[in-house]
């Protein structure tokens, strides 16, 4: 949470409050596939991608509560490791739970993200980096079939530094045996955010916001509660503006 003072010509002049950023909740909430524990995600955005993911994970069998800038979650009673076509479509960050759902159950069923129209983003690094950790991928049909009943932990050199594909493979490498390198790792801060929450959360990750992340796997559990971290987009908007 922060606030944002603004001066400057008539009338732009006040305080506002930055919301939470949107490029951190996301992988976050789909990061609480991993963990049986209670989670709550203070300044949580009200936005349309986030109902989205809301639902996905009350598919697959968690509890969501969204009330205001607060949401709570709890995947205790998740089972469902297959995300429904018709909810990912809509949003193409559904492949964040690629990574958390392998990393629970061991196997996942995902079709390719919907969502943003803007450019072609494909997923190669994300199957590769999770086909790294012994990952089997079938692709057909268009949808992705994924065996992670071993998951290994291993040195992985992405080919540029994708947000996604960093942290699909962190939330999956936390439940393989052994420790991770992620090399090329990209730095953006919602990366170092995600890390924060998966330690909150007991799991081990170090690194994040540098080109290299280490994951060692395993957990001490523990309840969550987490303050996602502003949307940077937002206040350099407002920034610009005044």
């Amino acid at each position: 949470m922060a606030n944002l003072i603004v001066t400057g010509g008539y009338p732009l002049t006040g305080c506002c409050r930055i919301g939470g950023a949107k490029n951190a909740v996301l992988p976050i909430l789909a990061a609480c596939v991993l963990t049986k524990r209670s989670v709550r995600l203070l300044n949580c955005p009200r936005l349309t991608d986030v109902d989205n993911m809301a639902r996905i994970l009350k598919t697959l069998g968690c509890t969501v509560r969204h009330e205001g800038d607060i949401m709570d979650v709890c995947a205790r009673d998740a089972a469902g490791f297959e995300l429904p076509e018709h909810l990912s479509k809509e949003l193409r960050s559904s492949i964040f739970l690629l990574g958390p759902v392998l990393g629970r159950f061991q196997q996942a069923v995902v079709t390719h993200p919907g969502g943003c129209e803007i450019g072609n983003r494909p997923i190669d690094l994300h199957l590769n980096g999770l086909s790294a950790l012994g990952v089997k991928i079938i692709e057909e049909g268009g949808r992705i079939r994924c065996d992670g009943s071993r998951l290994v932990g291993a040195d992985i050199h992405l080919d540029y530094p994708s947000v996604g594909a960093t942290e699909n493979v962190m939330m999956a490498a936390v439940a393989a045996e052994g420790e991770t390198y992620i090399r090329n790792a990209a730095r953006e801060p919602e990366i170092a955010d995600l890390q924060r929450f998966l330690c909150a959360a007991g799991f081990r990750v170090r690194g994040a916001g540098s080109s290299t992340i280490v994951i060692r796997g395993g957990c001490t559990p523990r309840d969550v509660v987490h303050t996602v971290m502003p949307d940077r987009i937002v206040a350099g908007t407002l920034l610009t503006a005044a």
